[in-house]
């Protein structure tokens, strides 16, 4: 029998104030490295799949998040690095007041 070894709490403050641990925001903090972070990595540190890894990352990017793709040498894998954040959303609206009829 295999036992898993009990991973850190990650806890991320969200926009709400709340505080959340989830896979999301390991792998935002993965990604958020210097050097990024390998399919591998992200499998062994969040017991994910290699698909499983690349379709977040796709959701992290679907999301606003600036992931950048590195390959370093042709024998190393692949390396995933965030460059940039999605802006928080702001309170007022940019759209211009409709116009009244009269």
């Amino acid at each position: 029998m295999t036992t898993k070894t009990p991973r850190a709490r990650l806890t991320v403050q969200t926009n709400g104030g709340k505080l959340k641990d989830t896979k999301k925001a390991r792998l935002i903090q993965l990604l958020s490295a210097k050097a990024g972070a390998d399919v591998a990595e992200i499998s062994g540190r969040l017991d994910w799949q290699p698909h499983t890894n690349r379709a977040a990352i796709t959701g992290l990017k679907k999301a606003g998040y600036e992931v950048m793709t590195e390959k370093p040498d042709p024998d190393k894998p692949t390396r995933y690095r965030i460059t940039g954040k999605p802006e928080p959303e702001s309170v007022t609206s940019s759209a211009p007041e409709p116009a009244h009829a009269g």
